[in-house]
């Protein structure tokens, strides 16, 4: 078969426009992603994307919305704690299997958003069942989101090393303690941050 042959129109679809993106930015990081490159990706002609996608920044709302859906959200009326406990493992290891979303999920800006606006939605309704006022509501995600973000992005960025510095002693002892010492990993430190973030959020309700 020839390489440059290109696929039917029929062959694509907006699931399919939508996975190859998310591959691309995967694995070369989302600054690769151009619909020039999408469409060397499927083996299409650049003008059949735009079928599906109007612009760029549909197409990164889209990614945005695959992400969410990715996302396990909390189920309102449950017991909140264990819910939100869940909805943030799940966050934090989504966001490592697509570390170029990070920086982009809050940043979108489209009015038609279902599966991001169901995701909040979820959450919050979980934090107003549970008892907490709305405004409380609103402050117990933002500071729910921000460990959960931080530390996805910390895990994703921070370079791994076993030199210990010279001529800065508590940096030395620091590490030497915490981050080199034997048995150090991030799943128990996400673990103990989230309980710290839920025990604050709990004095709220």
């Amino acid at each position: 078969m020839s390489s440059d042959r290109r696929a039917p129109r029929h062959t694509l679809s907006r699931d399919r426009v939508v996975a190859g993106a998310m591959a691309i930015a995967d694995h070369d990081g989302l600054p690769a992603l151009t619909i020039r490159s999408l469409a060397t990706h499927l083996d299409v002609k650049p003008m059949a994307i735009y079928h599906y996608v109007a612009t760029k920044d549909a197409l990164l709302d889209a990614l945005v919305e695959q992400v969410f859906t990715e996302i396990e959200r909390p189920v309102p009326g449950e017991d909140w704690r264990a819910e939100l406990a869940r909805r943030s493992r799940s966050a934090r290891a989504v966001l490592l299997r697509h570390p170029w979303s990070i920086g982009l999920l809050e940043s979108r800006t489209a009015a038609t958003r279902p599966a991001t606006l169901d995701h909040h939605e979820a959450v919050l309704a979980t934090l107003r069942a549970a008892g907490f006022s709305a405004a409380r509501s609103g402050s117990a995600y933002l500071l729910l989101d921000s460990f959960v973000y931080g530390f996805a992005l910390q895990e994703a960025t921070m370079p791994a090393t076993d030199a210990v510095p010279t001529g800065h002693p508590v940096v030395a002892e620091v590490l030497g303690a915490h981050v080199a010492a034997p048995g150090f990993g991030y799943d128990a430190e996400f673990e103990t941050g989230l309980t710290v973030v839920l025990d604050g959020i709990a004095g709220w309700r």
